[in-house]
């Protein structure tokens, strides 16, 4: 979000596109603002959705600070680093890829040592101490109970007031105390996740009976259970979780192997905030005998000879990393089990796997899923319907406007609806990407530019998505037909209308031609 008052400007985040890969593509995309003009940047927490443009910012020239809490700092070393590995080794892959071959070089959005430039610019401040980012602009953090350093921001700019959620944990949270945040602002930016969806309530103890419920019948089945995992936060609860079931022999004595060196890191800033953590009793429990940390890739390929063993992998959406080699190796095997333990955006692998697909395509290649598909819903890192509505009511009385956002669309409108039966009067915005409002003190913010309608067809699945599922299950499609004749006429008919819609575009192409003439 770019916040402009008397020549200043500042950001609040500045994070990636994460989803279907024409959604991914904006990320390449020039950024709507100079990044030369850009005062400051207020940092809210460390995923990549929020960060993840921070060294491309840097890229560019951007060289002030990035105000963050400490915990996000020391976070983000690692997550920008990581972030530029993987982003030159997706080029490196691509580039290598048969069937991109005459095709242009494909280059890397931005580098390691980008990302290592972006986190020297981190900033350090304690929540709830005031700082002036930029001329004219305060601002002080509160915590938002999401992830390790996650913090809301209160911005006083112009005599205006504003509260933006970052992301905000579920109550009764690991490791950390339920949000909190000022009420009686001007205007108030929350994000809708979960905005349309209430979860069950559970209690940290209920949520290992789940866990502990679901390792078991996974390893009854004789082979191994993977855990598409987020490196930061999500990989430390499950720790947490499975270290305190195995101290209690509630679950078998098998290895538990953490197969993603960046949560190998980002365990270790845990490790190192330890004193500032709820439930960690001063234990290192991150080192439990179970428990066996994953680095060389060799380590990783050695994995595929194992059965019986519990395997976290990053990412948690199955768009990259370690994850996607273990699911090649277990989703065709019935006797494994795969188990999401996280939110799974429209258009990722992770969600089409989870939506009940029979074939995926995985780097290239065709994968049957034959394995079990599993979900716990009680880890996710952010609050559900009810208490994002809880936290707005809390936020009251709001003298402007209401925005919700970073959510998709039916979420977001979920919302939206439980907020308005509240106050029917009331001023709730859905911003599209690119409008642009002003935000008088005490009245509702006025739109001055209409944002971008053509981005709404990439929040979900696309075409590749449609590609991938269409090319996957072709093979057993026309293997169902009858005879040999019938499959060629098949893909001779498949044939006309590709050619058809290459006619009628080439058709297109020179009317418009003519009429320009």
């Amino acid at each position: 979000m770019e916040l402009a008052l008397g020549g200043r400007t500042i950001l609040v985040d500045c994070g990636m596109f994460q989803g279907s890969r024409s959604l991914e593509t904006l990320n390449h995309g020039a950024f709507a603002f100079d990044p030369h003009r850009i005062d400051a940047v207020i940092l809210t927490h460390a995923h990549i959705d929020h960060c993840g443009l921070l060294p491309k910012l840097a890229a560019q020239g951007y060289d002030r600070a990035i105000w963050c809490t400490g915990g996000t700092a020391d976070l983000l070393e690692y997550m920008l680093a990581d972030a530029g590995r993987i982003q030159e080794g997706d080029a490196m892959r691509r580039n290598r890829r048969r069937d991109r071959a005459g095709e242009g070089e494909f280059l890397p959005l931005y580098t390691e040592q980008d990302g290592l430039r972006a986190w020297r610019l981190a900033r350090p401040v304690a929540l709830g101490e005031w700082f002036e980012p930029a001329p004219g602009f305060r601002a002080r953090l509160w915590n938002a109970g999401h992830i390790l350093g996650s913090a809301s921001v209160e911005i006083e700019a112009g005599g205006t007031t504003l509260l933006l959620s970052g992301d905000l944990g579920p109550d009764n949270k690991a490791f950390h105390p339920d949000p909190h945040a000022p009420k009686g602002m001007d205007h108030v930016i929350c994000e809708s996740t979960y905005g349309n969806r209430a979860r069950e309530r559970q209690t940290i103890d209920q949520r290992r009976d789940a866990l502990e419920a679901e390792v078991k019948a996974a390893l009854s089945r004789g082979g191994n259970l993977i855990v598409p995992t987020f490196a930061l936060e999500r990989t430390q609860e499950l720790l947490l979780d499975l270290a305190r079931l195995a101290d209690a022999n509630r679950i078998p004595n098998v290895p538990i192997f953490v197969d993603s060196p960046l949560a190998n890191r980002a365990t270790k800033v845990f490790a190192a905030h330890g004193d500032e953590l709820e439930d960690i009793d001063g234990s290192d429990l991150f080192r439990h005998p179970s428990i066996h940390y994953v680095e060389e890739t060799a380590s990783s390929m050695r994995l595929n000879t194992m059965s019986g063993a519990i395997i976290l992998a990053a990412s948690g959406m199955c768009e990259a990393g370690r994850i996607r080699h273990h699911l090649k190796h277990n989703l065709f095997r019935r006797e494994s089990t795969i188990l999401f333990v996280g939110f799974q955006a429209r258009g990722t692998l992770g969600r089409v796997i989870l939506d009940g697909a029979k074939r995926v395509r995985i780097s290239g290649e065709d994968v049957n899923v034959r394995a079990q598909i599993r979900r716990i819903d009680s880890y996710s890192a952010h609050a559900d319907r009810d208490e994002l509505h809880r936290w707005i009511a809390d936020r009251r009385p709001i003298g402007g406007s209401l925005f919700l956002s970073h959510g998709e669309g039916d979420a977001v409108e979920g919302l939206r609806a439980l907020v308005a039966s509240d106050d029917p009067g009331g001023s709730i915005v859905m911003p599209r990407i690119g409008e642009r409002y002003a935000l008088p003190p005490g009245a509702p913010a006025r739109r001055l530019e209409t944002g971008r309608v053509d981005l709404a067809d990439l929040t979900g699945e696309d075409w590749q998505n449609d590609y991938a599922d269409f090319i996957t299950n072709l093979k057993h499609n026309i293997a169902k037909i009858g005879n040999e004749r019938a499959r060629r006429d098949a893909l001779a008919e498949m044939r006309r209308v590709l050619d058809a819609y290459e006619a009628a575009r080439d058709d297109r192409k020179r009317r418009n031609g003519a009429d320009r003439s």
